[in-house]
């Protein structure tokens, strides 16, 4: 979908100790997210670079994977080699049986 400069990775490979970013809008992040996950939606990202690890294995979702494609491409083309983009995003995180929280202490979804 994004060509060879958009490394992906699927839930499968996504370790525990992933710096899972999630730049989905924030009410997508309030009815559902990975725990753990850090929430810098996709518009605030260039705001928010400091935020990014340029270090360790850094993983980015959104609900299916198109935004956070566009937010690896657009780290990779400031600088960040270790960025990754989840592949399906959290529908297939959630598909995978992976955790998840809301923030609303109803059961997690992935809007």
């Amino acid at each position: 979908m994004f060509g060879p400069t958009v490394p992906t990775v699927v839930v499968a490979d996504v370790t525990d100790e992933a710096y899972l970013i999630d730049v989905r809008e924030p009410q997508e992040w309030v009815a559902g997210h990975a725990p753990g996950a850090h929430h810098l939606p996709m518009m605030e990202i260039p705001q928010r670079l400091a935020e990014v690890p340029q270090d360790g294995d850094v993983v980015v979702v959104c609900r299916s994977g198109g935004r956070s494609g566009q937010v690896v491409a657009y780290l990779r083309q400031h600088g960040w080699d270790n960025v990754r983009n989840l592949a399906g995003g959290m529908q297939d995180w959630a598909a995978g049986a992976r955790p998840m929280v809301s923030e609303t202490g109803q059961p997690a979804r992935v809007l």
